[in-house]
This record gives structure tokens, sequence and C-alpha cells, in this order.
């Protein structure tokens, strides 16, 4: 599910083919109806058994800012159960509060019970997974991938569920990642922008990168939409408005674990560009549009880097690090739960990172306003514990310093 200001999509998907796709809802009631107009889409999994379902996604449109919509979904045959959303206001002077994550899957998914009950409580205005779903969502014969939809039902149902892809959505060209999701852009999810009060954040694939058998126009394609999309949020009206920029991939360009992923790497592709070339990294494009925060996954742990860019820290000042840094703060939070075991770290911590923790969990953002952010990272271990917290502070925003 996606939001625009005054628009949402809501996606499903049946196993036979209902020949319609139907949406009621409403403020008061469901007095409302919308139906896709060309019904629901056939996926073919790409597995032996070449399994079909069918994918219905139904724009609810006109909505009241600030309000709450109950809704189901389904056709003559058949109806979901009755869910609830609550619309943004439609201005920017607003707190928006997120859960930001990566790496769940269906076994072992530490964080999903958190956070399906804060956000029945209405803690979070937007949930984002910062790629790998399920492990995976094509597994037996895409069943793996539908039973991690019903797992996170009781979360996507009721806020925005906004995604970037990870390396484990690669399988048949990434066909489960575009097919289950509907992000914004016409992108097919892979690449996309959206506002939420202060904040303008950016989602993109850092996979492009690495499955490069897929083809390197799509680097070049959305690298050009990355610059054009900066441009556009850096314009001043634009900036005065939401001064805040984040962006958040799969694969991080730091990191400060002891294994082979690519972050441990000092010319990480991303960070750098293609191997040989050095064009396309994205982490001069970020620094030179003034991107705030870096949000990243992949490592199934947190941490907390100092302001940074080119190995090198730049700190507001000794006392205060996110008081007007002179570099944009990277974090990961990939710990949300997985199969696959926790990250270790090296035995010496180089100096950029801050802070860092191997148990499961999530991030929690809040933008209080356009000078202040303020994250913390909830332990699953430590049972709802916060682990970790900071505020990022700047009274101007924009492109960093001429001299890093």
């Amino acid at each position: 599910m996606f939001e625009s200001v005054l628009d949402m999509v809501v996606t499903w998907n049946t196993r036979d083919n209902t020949n319609e796709s139907i949406c009621e809802f409403g403020i008061e009631g469901l007095q409302r109806l919308a139906k896709a107009p060309q019904g629901p889409t056939a996926f073919v999994d790409g597995g032996p058994k070449k399994a079909t379902q069918y994918i219905h996604r139904v724009t609810l449109t006109n909505l009241e800012p600030n309000s709450t919509y109950r809704y189901h979904c389904g056709s003559q045959l058949g109806w979901s159960a009755t869910y609830w959303f609550r619309t943004q206001f439609s201005h920017s002077d607003w707190s928006p509060s997120l859960a930001i994550y990566g790496d769940m899957g269906v076994v072992n998914a530490a964080s999903l019970p958190a956070l399906q009950r804060e956000t029945q409580r209405g803690m979070y205005d937007a949930v984002i997974h910062v790629g790998d779903f399920a492990y995976d969502m094509c597994n037996e014969n895409g069943e793996v991938g539908d039973e991690f939809m019903r797992q996170v039902e009781t979360v996507a149902a009721y806020v925005p569920y906004m995604v970037c892809v990870g390396n484990h959505e690669e399988k048949y060209n990434f066909s489960h990642y575009i097919n289950r999701f509907s992000m914004p852009g016409g992108s097919e999810n892979m690449f996309y922008s959206f506002d939420m009060g202060p904040v303008h954040f950016i989602g993109f694939s850092t996979e492009f990168y690495y499955f490069t058998q897929f083809g390197l126009k799509q680097i070049v394609m959305q690298y050009d939409w990355l610059e054009r999309d900066l441009i556009e949020a850096n314009r001043p009206e634009n900036r005065q408005k939401r001064p805040w920029i984040i962006t958040f991939g799969h694969r991080p360009m730091y990191c400060s674990n002891a294994n082979s992923d690519d972050c441990t790497n000092h010319e990480t592709v991303v960070r750098k560009g293609l191997p040989f070339l050095e064009m396309f990294g994205l982490e001069p494009l970020f620094y030179k549009y003034g991107v705030d925060v870096e949000l990243w996954a992949h490592e199934h742990c947190y941490e907390r880097m100092w302001p940074m860019y080119n190995y090198t820290v730049y700190n507001g000042s000794l006392a205060e690090p996110y008081v007007n840094p002179g570099a944009p703060i990277h974090i990961i939070s990939g710990a949300a739960g997985n199969h696959e075991g926790r990250e270790p770290f090296l035995e010496r911590m180089p100096p950029w990172s801050a802070f860092h923790s191997q148990d499961f969990g999530y991030l929690r953002l809040q933008a209080h306003n356009r000078t202040h952010l303020y994250f913390e990272q909830v332990s699953d271990d430590k049972k709802g514990e916060v682990i970790d917290h900071f505020w990022v502070v700047k009274d101007k925003h924009g492109a960093y310093g001429s001299d890093l």
C-alpha cells in the first residue's frame, strides 16, 4: 500500500482469477466503491510449476487529508476483513513517525510481533522495509512469498508499506518484488520518491550494481533519475518546505562487519561506481545534493556511523557531532529477523563507527520539524528496550562544503 497526499493504492493477490478488483471504503462507512478498470493481472512464477496468481491494484482517490478510512477488498466471489488507514496532512508542517528495517523473513521474523502491535496502536504513519523479504518470495513456487505477505498484512494493511529491492529478490529478474508491491513513479518499484511532512524520501535499487546480467542500462537510468529528483528536491521553494532528504537502499556503502560483503571493501560499488570506470557512484551524488541521512540494511545488525564522506568523519563538533554535520549520516538497520543468523563485527572497530549491535530489532524515526530528526533503535532481544537514540539537528540544508 502506498500513499500520495490524497490517493492510496491498495494491492492484494489471489490464486484464482476473480475477474474483478473492488475496494469499498469510506470515513463513516463503506459507502464508496473503487475498481481496477482492467481487473486483476496474471503473474506467473518462474519456478518449475509456473504457478499463476492474480495481482489486484485499486486506487482510492480524492481522499480527505488527516482522516481515518475503513476499507475492505475483494469481489462478488469473496471479501477480505475490514481494515483502516489514516491519510496524511495536506501540508508539510506535521511530524510523521516511521518504522524502518530490512531483512525480515518468514522464519524468525523477530521484529514482526512488536511492529504488528505498534502499527495497530497508531504509532506509525508509514513503514519502510529496506530490502530482503521472506527469504525468499520465489521459494516453493511463490508460496513463501504468499506466507510473507499474509504475515505483514497486519502492518501493511494499516499504513503505507514502502519498500526497496534487496539481493534476495533477484530470482527471475526481481519478478516477485515487481509484482507484489505497488510503489509510486512507474519504475517497477525500483526507484521512486515520496514526501512526508518535512522529509523527502528517496528509495532506490542497489542491486542494479550487482546483477549486471540484467543490463547496465538500468544503472544509467536510475542514476539519471536520482539526479533529476535531487535537483527538483533542492529547488529553493522545495528545500524550504521539505528540507530533509533521506535515502534508503539495501546494500550499504560502509559497514564494520567481519564478512566478505561489499561494504567491507574500501571501494564499494554503490559508493564508487562501476569497477575500473568509477562511473555512477552514489556517494558523490548524494553529497553534492546535500542528502542528510542514508538508510541501509543487508547486514544483519544495527550500526550508526558518524557523519562521513570518503571514509572521513565530518562531525558538526566534537561535543555535538550530529548538529549541523558536514556530511551525510549512514545508518544500517537490517536486523528485523532472518534465518541466516547475526552478523559479526570487526575486533577493532573503525573510527567512523559510532555505535553497533547484533541484537535483532528495528529503527524508529520521528521527523519533528524542519530542524530536528529523532532516531532510536529498538532491541527485540531486550524486549523492546531502546538501545540507541540520537537527534540530528540542522538549521540549514543543502550541498556540503566544497573542500571535501
